[in-house]
Formats: C-alpha cells, structure tokens, sequence
C-alpha cells in the first residue's frame, strides 16, 4: 500500500531549498516534494544557498551535512546569526548517524535530521511539522510587533537565539555596534533577574526591557518596549514594576533620608538599603540618587496602592 503524500493546509506553496554537493541523487526526492504542494529550489554547496537566500527566503531548509569547502554545520551556524534568515527551520540530511554527529547538527542550530539514504515520505512528513510550526511562531511573533512589542530569547551563555524583527530594529538602536548574538551591554542587567529595567541607547532611545522569567527550553524570554519621549513620570514608575520594599526605599529617597535613616525606619542594614537602591537605579534608567528622587516626588502619590 502507498503511503499517502502529506498534504499542506495552505493554498500557497512553500518553498524548501535543498543543499547538497551531489544534488542528482536527491532527483525523486525533489519531485516528490514538488508533487507535494513545494516549490523547491537547489543549491550545490553553502555558499550557493547563501547566494539563494539573498534573493528568496525559504520556508524550510534540508541540509547536507557532509560537504566540501563549507560543512553543512557551518552554514547553518551562518544561517542562524542572520536575523533575516534564522527562524528558518533547518533540516539536516547526513549518512552520519552517531551521536556526536546528531548534537553536532542541534548545536549548530538545526531542529531536526534524517538520515541518508532519505525516505521521501518521512522528509515530507518532518518538513510538514517544521513548515507548520514555523508559520505558526512568524504569525505569533507579527502580532507581537503589531503590539509595538519585541521579543528576544537568550541561551544560558548570553546569546541571542531568537529575536522578533522589531526587537532586531531596536536592538540594533540601541547599540549599533553589537553582534547579531550577542545582547547590547546597556541590555545584560536584563538578565540578572525577573522584572523590568529601564535602558538607553548609544543615540539616546530609551526602552523598557522586561525579563519574563526562563522558558521551558532553559532560555530567558525579554520583551522589549519603546518608550514615548512623554511619558509620565507615574508610567515610568508603574513600568519599572518595582517590589514593595523598593518601593517604600524610594519613598523614603524622595523624603530626603540617608541609607541609615531608611535602615533605622525599615528594620534593614545600611548594605541592604544600598542593594535595594541598585535594583531601583538599574529598573528606572538612572543613575543617581536625586534623579531617582525627582521621578518618585512626580509619579509615586499617583500610583494605584
């Protein structure tokens, strides 16, 4: 009995490109694939699909992973520090089927692997799933930047291993000058804890970046917000969503108390107060103790609580 072909569930077709050095031997499958629903497109080499990508970007990526000049591990790594081209789904094809080899593919950012010779309909079947999920995290991450809201996600060692195109363009404000891996410095504080920081740009954008705590994959997801150049004080503050003992610390700052006088009042040590005023500093974007002062005085009477 035929299995039967997977079917798309949209009327457009999809658009895989296939690279391998020896691309003839992948001819049933390529027709099979266009019998599928998928326009498909070849390259022999990584620096031919490069070249591909510049001019159409696909919806999925079947791989060679053994190949001269460039590894299919390595153009996949230049795939995925591309922010135009890393969503795409990466599938890698290799007669490789050790454990090295597999970890070696995911490390290098790939989401899945078949193993040569390729059984057509398990590739249609793997390219369906990635294809879908693929198109379902493009429409998500649209809705968030029609929200005028950025999302990034960065692994446990700092980089970035997914940002929405509107966090791109804001990042890239930001710092100009950093890496498409790596998070801008003014945004690594960020990092250190759930709860929102205030961060300015090398050209004096200011922006909200929210940690939202770590994912189930063990990276941290932070969204990131413009903010107005009117926006008032009150808003800042609600932003920053600060806790209610730094809170009641700020209070106290806008009152004109020393870090002892706080200390005496609270039941905390002078070090304490101090940390506190850190976190305060870090979630509001300033620097010193009377600019956090003059935005307390403004905007802490109308916060609701």
């Amino acid at each position: 009995m035929n299995e039967p072909a997977v079917s798309l569930e949209s009327a457009e077709r999809p658009v895989v490109l296939v690279v391998d050095d020896a691309p003839s031997s992948l001819s049933v499958l390529c027709r099979m694939l266009e019998d599928a629903g998928y326009t498909v497109l070849v390259a022999g080499d990584g620096e031919v699909a490069m070249d591909r990508m510049r001019i159409v970007v696909p919806d999925a990526i079947l791989l060679d992973a053994m190949m001269p000049i460039m590894s299919g591990f390595d153009t996949c790594r230049r795939i995925k520090r591309d922010p135009a081209l890393a969503h795409i789904p990466v599938i890698f094809m290799t007669g490789l089927s050790d454990t090295e080899s597999v970890l070696q593919g995911f490390d290098s950012g790939g989401v899945d692997y078949v193993v040569k010779p390729v059984r057509a309909p398990e590739v249609l079947a793997r390219l369906h799933t990635h294809t879908r999920n693929a198109r379902i995290a493009r429409l998500a991450q649209q809705a968030v930047d029609v929200a005028s809201l950025g999302v990034v996600l960065v692994d446990g060692q700092g980089r970035i291993a997914w940002r929405s195109p509107k966090a791109t363009d804001w990042l890239e404000a930001v710092s100009p000058k950093s890496g498409a891996d790596r998070l801008p410095m003014f945004v690594e504080p960020a990092l250190a804890e759930p709860g929102s920081s205030v961060v300015r740009g090398e050209a004096g954008q200011t922006y909200i970046v929210k940690n939202l705590g770590r994912t189930g994959v063990g990276e941290t997801m932070l969204l990131v917000e413009r903010q107005s150049e009117n926006v008032s004080a009150s808003s800042r503050l609600a932003s920053a969503a600060l806790t209610p003992r730094e809170t009641e610390v700020l209070s106290w700052i806008s009152k004109g108390k020393t870090n002892r006088d706080i200390g005496d009042i609270l039941g905390l040590s002078p070090r304490t107060v101090n940390k506190h005023l850190e976190h305060i500093f870090r979630k509001l974007g300033v620097e010193t103790r009377a600019a956090a002062a003059a935005l307390a005085s403004v905007g802490l009477d109308s916060l609701p609580g």
